[in-house]
């Protein structure tokens, strides 16, 4: 399809210099013509002539002004195998109007990045189109219920395929296992009343539960996209076809190939209907963690409307409203407490077993249980926009990425398909060169059919993704992209940031030595000039003043300078607060007796031009850090501490948790180079939001959460709890990804590799056997249940 106009949103234009840098960067890309950039609407319009929307992001993100894209969330119906996903995505990939579209095969479901001019039911529409019923997100039931709807259909046909193939079954192999049996059958019934028989209820097998390979997969088969349902489709169909013709029409068929091979298509769509069934129910397993989320929150919750407590629908609450929480009630949405204290357990959010102390002025989030206490709080965010809500759709969002090892698997069911129905026709003409007669040609062709599975293949990876991000949210480890599993599964240097990561990120006080002024008016007058500051140190300083009762003036012209420290001006005195460097950048002398910071971090001050006083500062270490270190380093991984303090408080803390390799005094743009120094293989954890930078710029970053700022963009992963020790946690848990991935890679690729030759009947001049497409059938329907359940394992993980 080829798109004549597009239409763009660009908020980063301002003016109309930002306007001629976009068409500059877009006259640069062939097949754009007609470019107009409007400043004051702040959109481009042009006219596309063979160029796509993911070059044309590509070069304004480059540029700097990234167009506003919007994305689409798609549930689709009718996929079976990766054939209908790939298939589908390079379809929505070949427009020019979107900018990448990824498709979940285990969770039927598609994410597409596309133009606002696009509608979403237009990307459906192309998708039904294709042969996959699909609506947008929105309008689409829950998936919360499809693989339990799925299952519930799938075993329902599968009964019915059952009991209709049954009597074909054994009376076709009960009379070759029972040549007595067979003689008795042949008596009292006759060779063609038992064909006919066998004939009736294969054909009801097939246009009953049968019927969606045929209506999903001759279509595609004739639209020149054959998938697994084709293969079934031809294989079944020519089997019952065969023996059709030999039941009704023998004159066709050379006496020596007249056999019927009724039970073969029975039981092979017998078998697979059972395959999918099992598979849909562990498919529905593997997606138990998120809806075991999702169902946390109560339906209903106790507000104070005029001061009176009524049972209300979650639903009905916003933003402001007092809610009432009984001992043990589970909390309806986030809020901040106005009353009452208590524990509340959090550790479906953080993966913590011990209950958090709570009291006034701290945050609830919605789905935690409240003790025994009775608590009040506010209401500060409804639906979406809750903390359990974002969990959920980030975990969603990883579970749509694909991981860089799925391009390999993407490469070969694209062709897999065409190739064995290639080589199916290439068996069927050797046999009839070499082999005995039609019947065994016919046998032999349906078996490469049947036999092959690309369903395995595309389930390998996006299964364990979803099971293993799911595990990860259980354990407080919020995977924000999944290809971040496979990144951090290749981990071979993790660097920390010290401040709120390996330590509490909560400073006290610990010396204060003066020159010239007293101690308590040193103090007032710095913790004046910090009042306004939002940095973890003024924080310390202010809690210090608290202590000695220190009433504070106020501070006026402040100014905050990035890795320096502040300036203000309190009780007509100028100060200046900050490190060594910044008072001998103004030209200020450091005295030598006030340089005693033991091992801590040290913040002198300058008072009017003169060095006057120095604090010493310590961030206490957390519990964890060092088991933390300890673990990392029994995985076979370097540790390494980043720090803005001075290199000798770096190598105290670093000494103590166990660190291989310090480096403090950094800047921002130090630590951003180092980070840039470790390269592949590299993790930074921080606390992200200082270290956002720095985060983004790690092949892996890992922002240590606080259970409720989850949002951090710049993260690959967040850990919802204050606790180093999930950054461990979280890499045996991605190595446990990875290793499963690969099982599942290897037994599907093993499986089609070893099989498809066997059915082909290479063993045949040597003696082997010829693979019955029944057995084929069940092998192919194992192999996906397989992949499945190996991957259900991922559930212990970590």
């Amino acid at each position: 399809m080829t798109l004549s106009k597009l239409d763009l949103s660009i908020p980063g234009i301002t003016c109309s210099a930002c306007a001629g840098r976009v068409e500059r960067a877009l006259t640069t890309l062939p097949g754009i013509s007609d470019i107009v950039v409007n400043p004051i609407t702040k959109r481009a319009h042009m006219s596309l002539d063979g160029a796509k929307l993911p070059d044309i992001d590509a070069a304004l993100t480059k540029a700097g002004y990234p167009p506003e894209l919007v994305t689409t969330k798609l549930s689709i119906d009718g996929m079976s195998c990766a054939s209908c996903a790939g298939r589908i995505e390079r379809t929505l990939n070949a427009r020019p109007d979107v900018a990448e579209a990824q498709v979940n095969l285990v969770a039927q479901t598609a994410n597409v990045r596309h133009a606002p001019d696009l509608p979403g039911q237009t990307i459906a529409d192309v998708v039904t189109k294709l042969g996959y019923p699909a609506l947008v997100q929105d309008d689409a039931p829950t998936h919360q219920h499809h693989h339990e709807d799925e299952a519930s259909l799938l075993k329902r046909r599968f009964l019915i395929a059952l009991a209709l193939t049954l009597p074909v079954f054994i009376t076709e192999m009960g009379g070759h296992l029972f040549p007595a049996f067979h003689h008795w059958l042949y008596m009292n019934i006759g060779q063609q009343p038992l064909w006919i028989m066998q004939m009736i209820l294969t054909a009801l097998v097939l246009i009953g539960p049968g019927r969606s390979f045929f209506t999903t997969g001759i279509p595609a088969l004739l639209r020149g996209g054959p998938e697994m349902n084709s293969l079934v489709a031809l294989g079944a169909g020519a089997a019952f076809l065969y023996s059709a013709v030999v039941t009704l029409m023998p004159s066709l068929v050379p006496e020596s190939s007249r056999f019927v091979y009724f039970e073969a298509a029975a039981v092979i769509v017998t078998l697979i209907l059972m395959g999918r069934w099992l598979e849909a129910r562990a498919k529905g397993q593997a997606g138990q963690a998120i809806r075991a989320l999702m169902q946390l929150t109560p339906d209903t919750a106790t507000a104070l409307r005029d001061g009176v407590a009524v049972q209300v629908p979650v639903a009905q609450l916003h933003q402001g409203d007092l809610v009432r929480l009984a001992p043990g009630e589970r909390v309806a949405v986030d809020g901040v407490i106005i009353e009452g204290s208590g524990t509340v357990d959090e550790a479906m959010l953080t993966g913590e077993p011990i209950p958090a102390s709570k009291t006034i002025g701290d945050q609830v989030t919605g789905g935690t249980v409240n003790g025994m206490s009775s608590l009040t709080f506010r209401v500060t965010a409804t639906g979406a926009d809750t903390t359990l809500s974002r969990i959920v759709q980030m975990v969603e969002n990883a579970q749509a990425t694909k991981l860089p090892v799925q391009a390999l698997v993407d490469r070969v069911t694209r062709i897999f398909v065409p190739t064995v129905i290639g080589l199916a026709v290439l068996t069927f003409i050797l046999w009839m060169m070499f082999g005995p007669d039609l019947a065994h040609a016919v046998v032999a062709a349906v078996a490469v059919l049947i036999i092959a599975c690309p369903c395995a293949m595309g389930l390998a990876v996006p299964v364990s993704i979803m099971v293993g991000t799911g595990r990860g949210a259980q354990l407080g480890i919020l995977f924000r992209r999944g290809d971040a599993l496979q990144r951090l599964a290749e981990a071979r240097l993790v660097a920390f940031d010290k401040t709120g990561t390996l330590t509490k990120g909560h400073p006290e006080v610990t010396g204060l030595w003066t020159d010239g002024i007293g101690e308590d008016d040193a103090l007032r007058l710095i913790a004046a000039a910090e009042a306004h500051s939002e940095h973890p140190l003024a924080a310390a300083i202010l809690s210090a003043a608290e202590k000695r009762g220190l009433s504070l003036p106020d501070a006026r012209d402040i100014h905050a300078t990035a890795g320096r420290g502040l300036s203000a001006k309190v009780d007509g005195h100028d100060l200046l607060i900050g490190n060594a460097a910044a008072l001998e950048e103004a030209g200020i002398t450091i005295l030598e007796t006030l340089l005693r910071t033991e091992a801590a971090t040290p913040v002198h001050v300058a008072i009017d031009g003169q060095h006057r006083a120095t604090l010493a500062l310590t961030d206490p270490i957390r519990p964890e850090a060092v088991e933390t270190v300890r673990e990392l380093h029994d995985l076979g991984l370097r540790t390494m501490m980043l720090s803005g303090d001075v290199q000798a408080t770096a190598d105290s803390v670093g000494r103590k948790v166990g660190i291989d390799e310090v480096r403090g005094g950094l800047m921002p743009d130090d630590k951003l180079r180092a980070i840039k120094e470790m390269g592949k293989g590299s993790v930074f954890v921080g606390d992200g939001i200082n270290d956002a930078p720095a985060l983004a710029a790690a092949d892996t970053g890992i922002a240590i959460g606080t259970g409720t700022d989850i949002a951090i963009e710049s993260a690959d992963a967040v850990l919802m709890s204050g606790d180093p020790s999930g950054v461990a946690r979280a890499i045996r848990l991605s190595r446990a990804v990875m290793r499963n991935i690969r099982e599942n890679l290897f037994w599907a690729f093993a499986y089609n590799t070893a099989l498809i030759p066997v059915a082909m009947g290479v063993l045949v001049p040597f003696g082997g056997p010829q693979l019955s497409p029944m057995l084929g059938a069940g092998a192919m329907a194992l192999s996906s249940v397989f992949v499945v359940g190996n991957a259900l394992r991922l559930r212990r993980a970590a």
